[in-house]
């Protein structure tokens, strides 16, 4: 099983964060040793001050794909959740300065809470679903499917170009704009549509 995300898929996150739109969609990979399940905990690492939250949908992919055209995209996959992409911000930036790779600041452990799975037959319309993150009681994102750059298709069409993928990998899609910091004692929580997902304490 294996990790896939896109960034900068949302006009208002990547002009937040001082970003470019991209030609074409950005990937980056976490390790399975990422995952963070069951509405476990988020331990803050000792290698980073500065944790931010990225709320993210999640696509679980439910069968074997190479080179998908997109139109057929939407068989590969059959369930839609909701997950966190953690960030080491500092240690990000420092690698973008350098021009060097992302790893360290998004692919350490538990880095990717995740929520249980809804069948995507539960969604009308999968391209005005909406999604919202809430820290501390407050919502701090809120996207919706209709606003990102590179759809589910795309996205999905465009990874099997490069990498095969297999019943079971997740894909996170991208964050949108209300990114930041976490400290010790924060609780977040997901929703999708109006459905709270995912829970997710900072200790």
């Amino acid at each position: 099983m294996k990790i896939i995300c896109i960034g900068r898929n949302y006009h208002a996150h990547i002009k937040e964060l001082g970003n470019e739109v991209p030609a074409e969609p950005v990937f980056f990979t976490k390790p399975d040793t990422a995952l963070l399940i069951r509405n476990r905990p988020f331990y803050y690492p000792d290698f980073s001050s500065d944790i931010h939250y990225e709320a993210e949908l999640v696509l679980k992919i439910c069968k074997v794909g190479k080179n998908i055209q997109p139109q057929f995209a939407h068989t590969y996959f059959d369930k839609i959740g909701i997950g966190i992409d953690f960030t080491a911000r500092d240690i990000q930036d420092r690698a973008k300065k350098s021009g060097l790779p992302w790893f360290r600041a998004k692919g350490f452990d538990q880095s990717a809470p995740i929520s249980p799975f809804l069948p995507k037959s539960d969604f009308s319309d999968l391209k005005n679903i909406s999604f919202s993150l809430l820290l501390n009681g407050e919502v701090v994102q809120k996207g919706n499917t209709s606003l990102m750059i590179y759809p589910f298709d795309e996205i999905i069409a465009e990874a099997s170009k490069f990498v095969t993928l297999r019943t079971g990998d997740l894909i996170f899609t991208g964050t949108p704009a209300g990114v930041g910091p976490v400290k010790i004692g924060d609780l977040l929580e997901g929703y999708m549509e109006e459905h709270l997902m995912l829970k997710c304490s900072i200790k």
